[in-house]
């Protein structure tokens, strides 16, 4: 599915990746997927140290894009799983608490995938 956002993959991934920082979120990863897989072309993976916290990313990134006319196609989890997912088509964004972050290990599984600076 692609994303209803108004500019390209990339710059959008950057922006969530702004967003979230700007909420203190931890140990930020942008992967491109592009050449690794068609699932989308870029995973925002980040943590967030407790469930208000989670909360306070989700929501950053959820109106923070709004705002601009890009509504978050679905959103999967929420603070009390520790796991939250955003899809924005191209670009999903992954808010994890750093226990189940470990246990799902996304960049383990992306290992192919490119980080992007």
């Amino acid at each position: 599915m692609k994303s209803k956002a108004k500019k390209p993959a990339l710059l959008l991934a950057k922006q969530c990746r702004e967003l979230v920082l700007d909420k203190k979120a931890e140990d930020v990863v942008v992967l491109d997927l592009r050449e690794v897989s068609s699932v989308a072309d870029f995973f925002v993976i980040c943590s967030g140290t407790s469930e208000p916290h989670l909360k306070a990313l989700a929501a950053a990134v959820s109106l923070g894009l709004k705002d601009q006319g890009m509504p978050a196609n679905k959103q999967a989890g929420d603070p009390s799983s520790r796991w939250i997912v955003l899809d924005y088509g191209d670009v999903m964004v992954h808010l994890f608490h750093p226990e189940v972050r470990a246990r799902f290990s996304l960049e383990h599984l992306w290992g192919d995938a490119k980080r992007v600076r």
